[in-house]
C-alpha cells in the first residue's frame, strides 16, 4: 500500500466530491510516471492531433482527448507498451493574428518591432498560452507522457522540417513558381484552397458593353458590340480576351477578331474556349487571367497575355504587371488609368460602374447569388493573385497515400470516411507551402542579388553546397512554411526523426511507436492534416524491406459537438461550452462575460446574454472530469456529429453518486467480516451465478466495443451493468443473505467475496472512461480481495472467461426479475407501501416454471416482499385480484383484505366520470354531421378511435367497481 492508497471504509468520504480526488491523483500519477511506455508488450501509440498555442481548449478537444485516454488506458491496462504522445502546434496565421492585436492595442505593429523583436514577442505569449493549454489537458485527465511533450518549432522538429524541404528540393519535389494563389489582403499572405471558406452571399451581375474594334463587324443580331456579365468589374483592367463557346453560331464569325476595352481603349482578342457556358447569361465572358483561377486556365489554353492589376493590398497599380505571353519578347509594366491608381478594389468597382453607367456602356444590373471565397481567418474576400510562391508537386505523394488506403493497410473508422478521403486524394493539386509571415519555420532557401536560388538547411551549407564565397552576400527566404507542412510531419518528427538511416535506425523510440496505431481526429481535418501526414510518411519513413511506412493503422473520424440543439458552438452563436466550466462549475455572472466578452455588436451580446440566463439561471453545477467524459465517450457514436445535452452530464453525474454510495454499502456490510480469501463457485446459488455470468458478457461486450472503436457501447455496457444489474439487482440480493442468521458463515464469506470482486472489476472495467474515480475506490477495494498493485492504471483489464458464463443462471434471473416487477408494479398499482406483505397465486405454470421458481422463492419473497405464494390450476379463477402477466404466466395479487372497498369505488368513480365526459365531448363530435364532412379522414378516423378507447376504458371500470362492490 502507498500513503495515497486508503485502508478502509472510513476513507470513502459520505459524499461523492471529485474535486480533491482529481487533483490528487492527476498529480500522483504523473509523478510517479505512470504516464509512460512500460517497455514490455506489444506497442501501442496515438498521437494527439496538437492543439493551437493560441487559446484555450474547447469541446471538440475535451471530446478527443476522452477518446483518445480511454484508448490509451484500456491499451495500457491490456498490458501494452503504451504511448499518447502529447504536443502543441505553432499555429502560424492564428497565433501571429493573437500577438499582432495585442500589439495593435498599444498602437505598436510588427514593423515597428521588426521581425527579431517580433518573434520574441511572440515566444513570450506562446510560453504563457501553452501552458494554459497543458493545464486544461491535464485536468480531462489525459495520461499523456508528459516527458516527451513537444513543440512543432522545438529544435528537434524545426530541424526536421529543414531535412524534409530540403528533401523534397532536391529530388525536384518542391519547386518555386509565379503562379495564382488565394492571396489575403488583410493577412498579407498567400492561403492553401482548405483555407478559403466560400459563403453563400447576395451580390450583383453587371452587363457591359465591349465594342468591335472593327466597326463592320455585327453579331448575329446586327449589334456593334458584345454583351459581357461580370460579378467582378474591377479586373476590366486586368482582360486580355473575350471568350465563346466554339459551337456557339451566334459568335463563331467573330472568334479571332478583336473589341475595345472601355476606360483602356486596348484591343482584346475574341476566343473559342469550351470553359464558356453557351446558356448562360449572353454566352460570352470576360478573360482576366491574372485574376480568376479558371481564366488562368484559358489564358494558358489560348496563349494569352497576363496583366496584373492590383498590389497586396488589393489597390490598382499605377503600373500593371504585363507578363509576356509565347512569342512576345519581354514582360513590362503598362500604365493605369490615373484616376484609377491606388484605388481600393471595391471602391474601384464603384467608380467603374458609375463611369460606365455615365458613358452608356452598362447595359443593365441584375441581382445575383454568389459564392464569396473568405479567408477562414480574417474574414475578408481573398483574391487571386499572381505572385511567387513555393510549391510541393503533390501528384507523386499522392499516389502511394491513395494505394495505402486502397489496400487496407490504413483503415477509416467509420469506412464512409474513405469515399471522402478518395474524392479529394484524386483530385488534389500542388500544395503552395509558402506563407508571407513571421512566426513559423523560415523557408530554407537563399537568393544571391541576382536573384540566384539555392536550398540547403543553413546558409554555411548552401555556401559549401554551391561553392560560395563570402563577397557573394545572401538574404534568407522572408517566407514561412505553411503551418500544415511541419503537422504533416508530426507521427515520425516527435519521436526524433532526423533523416539520418544510420542515427534513425538506432532511434529506439520511432522504431518501437512507428508506425502508431490510431489517429483520433475530426473529418474537418482529414484534408488539412490526415491526408499530408500519409503522404509525407510514406515518403520518408521505410520499412526494413525499403517498402513505405504508414503513419498509423487507423483513422477514427469523430463528428463535432453541437449543442443540445443541434446548432454549431460558435463564439458569435453564445452556445459555447468550455469542458472545463463543465467540469469546475461557473457561476451565472462569470458564464455571462465569457460568452459576450469581444463581441463587437452589442445588440448581439444582449441577445446572447438573455439567453444565456434563460437557459443557466443558476450557473452550470460542477459535474467533475469523470461525468463529462462519461458523457463524451457515451455519445460517441462514430462518425455523426453530437448533441450535447447538459442533462446527460447530470445523469452520469448521478453515476459517478451511484457507484460511490454502492461502494460505501458495501464496504459497511464487508468490512471487519470474514471475505472468502479464494473464490468458490460451489458455494455459488442464483444471485451470484447470474451476476458472474453477466460480468463475463459485459466484459465481452466492452472488448468488442473498444475494438470496433464504439466507446458509446463501451459507455452503455459499464452503465447497464453497474447501475442495473450489480446495484439495482446483485446488491439487493445479498441482503437477504448477509443478514440472515440462518446462513452459513462460509456462504456469506463467499457472497462478500463476489460482491467485491465483481465490484472491483467494475471499476477496472470503467477505469478508461472514468479514471478517478474508480483509481480512488479501487485502493480500498482491492486489497481487500487480495489484488496487488500500486495504481489502477496498471491493473490487468478484466478478461472474460467463458466457463463461468451460466445460461440457466441467466434465465432463472430473468424469470425471477420478471415475478418481482410483476408484485411491484401490482403493488403500485394498489397503492399498497413495500412494508406490506402480499399473497401471491400464480396460473398457467409449467412443471419446470414451477421447479425453477422453488429454486428462488427464497428470493423471491425476499425481493418482493411476498408473504405467500400459491399455484392455481387451469380451471381455477382467482378471486377478484390485480393482475400482471410475465411469459405466458399470470400473477394474482387478491384485492380482499388489501384495499378498503369504499375508497376504492370512491377513486374508481372519480376515474368513471372523468373518462365518461370526454367519452361524450368525442361522442358529440362525431354526431355533428358538419365536422364528419368537412373534417380530413384522418381527423375523423383518430376521433372514432379515441371513442372506442374510452368505450373500452369505462367497461373496464364498471366491471372492477361491480366486482369491489361484491367484496
Amino acid at each position: 500500500m502507498t500513503d495515497t492508497q486508503a485502508t478502509s471504509a472510513q476513507n470513502i468520504a459520505t459524499t461523492y466530491d471529485p474535486t480533491e480526488i482529481e487533483k490528487k491523483w492527476y498529480q500522483t500519477w504523473e509523478e510517479r510516471g505512470y504516464f509512460k511506455p512500460s517497455g514490455q508488450g506489444d506497442s501501442f501509440c496515438i498521437m494527439i492531433p496538437p492543439p493551437n498555442v493560441t487559446g484555450s481548449l474547447h469541446m471538440g478537444h475535451g471530446f478527443n482527448n476522452a477518446i483518445m485516454d480511454a484508448l490509451t488506458r484500456y491499451n495500457r491496462m491490456m498490458g501494452k507498451n503504451t504511448l499518447w504522445q502529447p504536443g502543441t502546434d505553432h499555429a502560424g496565421i492564428a497565433t501571429q493574428m493573437v500577438v499582432e492585436r495585442q500589439l495593435a492595442a498599444q498602437n505598436i505593429s510588427r514593423h515597428d518591432l521588426g521581425r527579431e523583436k517580433f518573434i520574441e514577442k511572440i515566444w513570450q505569449w506562446k510560453e504563457q498560452s501553452g501552458g494554459n493549454i497543458t493545464h486544461q489537458i491535464r485536468r480531462l485527465g489525459s495520461s499523456v507522457d508528459w516527458s516527451r511533450e513537444r513543440f512543432t518549432m522545438d529544435d528537434g522538429l524545426s530541424n526536421a522540417v529543414k531535412e524534409v524541404f530540403v528533401q523534397l528540393h532536391s529530388q525536384g519535389l518542391i519547386y518555386r513558381g509565379k503562379r495564382l494563389v488565394n492571396w489575403d489582403p488583410k493577412l498579407q499572405t498567400a492561403l492553401s484552397d482548405l483555407e478559403v471558406e466560400n459563403h453563400e452571399e447576395k451580390g450583383s451581375l453587371w452587363h457591359f458593353k465591349y465594342f468591335f474594334a472593327d466597326k463592320n463587324l455585327n453579331t448575329a443580331d446586327g449589334k456593334d458590340h458584345l454583351v459581357v456579365a461580370t460579378t467582378r468589374p474591377e479586373t476590366l483592367f486586368g482582360d486580355t480576351a473575350v471568350a465563346v463557346h466554339p459551337e456557339d453560331e451566334r459568335y463563331k464569325h467573330l472568334v479571332g477578331q478583336h473589341i475595345v476595352l472601355p476606360i483602356t481603349g486596348r484591343l482584346v482578342p475574341i476566343v473559342a474556349d469550351e470553359y464558356v457556358e453557351k446558356d448562360f447569361g449572353t454566352g460570352c465572358v470576360k478573360i482576366t487571367p491574372a485574376h480568376d483561377f479558371n481564366d488562368y486556365d484559358v489564358g494558358k489554353r489560348c496563349d494569352l497575355a497576363i496583366i496584373n492589376i492590383l498590389n497586396k493590398n488589393a489597390e490598382i497599380l499605377a503600373e500593371f504587371e504585363y507578363i509576356a505571353k509565347a512569342g512576345e519578347a519581354i514582360s513590362k509594366t503598362i500604365p493605369a488609368p490615373s484616376e484609377y491608381a491606388g484605388l481600393e478594389r471595391f471602391e474601384a468597382r464603384k467608380k467603374l460602374v458609375a463611369q460606365a453607367e455615365t458613358e452608356e456602356w452598362l447595359e443593365k444590373i441584375e441581382p445575383y447569388d454568389l459564392k464569396a471565397p473568405r479567408g477562414d481567418r480574417s474574414g475578408v474576400i481573398v483574391e487571386p493573385l499572381l505572385t511567387d510562391q513555393w510549391y510541393v508537386k503533390i501528384a507523386p505523394l499522392a499516389a502511394p497515400a491513395v494505394e495505402a488506403v486502397q489496400d487496407g493497410r490504413i483503415k477509416f473508422v467509420p469506412e464512409q470516411y474513405t469515399n471522402m478521403y478518395m474524392a479529394w486524394m484524386n483530385n488534389i493539386q500542388d500544395w503552395c507551402i509558402s506563407r508571407q509571415l513571421w512566426w513559423g519555420h523560415r523557408i530554407p532557401a537563399w537568393y544571391d542579388a541576382n536573384g540566384g536560388i539555392y536550398v540547403g538547411r543553413t546558409e554555411a551549407e548552401v555556401r559549401e553546397k554551391y561553392n560560395l564565397d563570402d563577397s557573394i552576400h545572401l538574404n534568407q527566404d522572408e517566407d514561412v512554411l505553411d503551418t500544415w507542412f511541419s503537422s504533416a510531419l508530426w507521427t515520425f518528427s516527435t519521436l526524433g526523426w532526423t533523416g539520418d538511416a544510420k542515427k534513425d535506425a538506432q532511434n529506439d523510440f520511432l522504431n518501437t511507436f512507428h508506425p502508431t496505431n490510431v489517429l483520433v481526429t475530426g473529418f474537418d481535418i482529414i484534408f488539412f492534416w490526415v491526408a499530408r501526414m500519409i503522404m509525407m510518411t510514406m515518403h520518408f519513413m521505410k520499412n526494413e524491406d525499403g517498402s513505405a511506412q504508414i503513419p498509423f493503422k487507423i483513422v477514427y473520424v469523430h463528428g463535432l459537438v453541437r449543442d443540445g440543439e443541434g446548432q454549431k458552438m460558435s463564439k458569435s452563436k453564445g452556445n459555447v461550452l468550455d469542458p472545463l466550466d463543465l467540469i469546475d462549475g461557473i457561476d451565472l455572472e462569470t458564464l455571462v462575460q465569457k460568452r459576450t466578452s469581444g463581441l463587437m455588436n452589442p445588440k448581439q451580446a444582449g441577445k446572447i446574454e438573455k439567453a444565456t440566463r434563460k437557459e443557466f439561471p443558476d450557473g452550470i453545477n460542477a459535474y467533475g472530469t469523470d461525468a463529462v467524459r462519461f458523457t463524451f465517450c457515451a455519445l460517441a457514436n462514430t462518425g455523426r456529429d453530437i448533441k450535447f445535452d447538459l442533462k446527460r452530464v447530470e445523469g452520469y453525474r448521478n453515476f459517478c453518486n451511484k457507484i460511490w454510495n454502492a461502494t460505501r454499502f458495501v464496504l459497511m456490510n464487508v468490512e471487519g467480516q470474514d471475505i472468502a480469501q479464494h473464490a468458490q463457485p460451489e458455494l455459488w446459488e442464483l444471485p451470484e451465478q447470474w451476476i458472474i455470468s453477466r460480468l463475463q458478457k459485459a466484459e465481452a461486450n466492452v472488448h468488442q466495443a473498444f475494438s470496433s472503436y464504439r466507446l458509446d457501447i463501451a459507455a452503455q455496457t459499464i452503465y447497464d451493468f453497474i447501475w442495473n444489474e450489480y446495484c439495482d439487482w446483485y446488491v439487493e440480493l445479498t441482503k437477504p443473505v448477509l443478514n440472515d442468521e440462518n446462513v452459513s458463515a462460509t456462504r456469506k464469506a463467499e457472497v462478500r467475496r463476489v460482491l467485491l470482486s465483481v465490484m472491483e472489476a467494475a471499476l477496472r472495467l470503467a477505469h478508461p472512461l472514468m479514471p478517478y474515480l474508480t483509481e480512488e475506490i479501487w485502493q480500498t477495494l482491492a486489497p481487500m480481495i487480495g489484488k496487488q498493485g500500486d495504481t489502477i492504471m496498471t491493473a490487468a483489464y478484466p478478461v472474460p472467461d467463458q466457463s463461468k458464463i451460466n445460461d440457466q443462471a441467466e434465465t432463472d434471473m430473468q424469470w425471477l426479475q420478471g415475478l418481482i416487477g410483476a408484485v411491484r408494479n401490482i403493488r403500485g398499482e394498489m397503492g399498497l407501501g413495500n412494508a406490506r406483505l402480499l399473497p401471491v397465486l400464480l396460473k398457467n405454470i409449467s412443471d419446470i416454471e414451477r421447479t425453477r421458481i422453488e429454486r428462488i422463492e427464497p428470493l423471491f419473497k425476499a425481493l418482493a416482499k411476498v408473504e405467500s405464494i400459491e399455484y392455481l390450476t387451469i380451471d381455477q379463477e382467482p378471486p377478484l385480484s390485480s393482475s400482471s402477466v410475465v411469459g405466458h404466466a399470470s400473477v394474482f395479487v387478491p384485492m380482499k383484505g388489501l384495499i378498503d372497498p369504499k375508497a376504492e369505488l370512491a377513486r374508481l368513480q372519480k376515474d368513471l366520470d372523468k373518462i365518461q365526459k370526454q367519452h361524450d365531448q368525442i361522442a358529440s363530435k362525431l354526431g355533428n354531421e358538419g365536422f364528419v364532412k368537412k373534417a380530413p379522414p384522418a381527423v375523423v378516423d383518430g376521433e372514432k378511435a379515441k371513442l372506442a378507447e374510452f368505450v373500452e376504458q369505462l367497461e373496464k371500470i364498471q366491471h372492477n367497481m361491480k366486482q369491489i362492490a361484491d367484496l
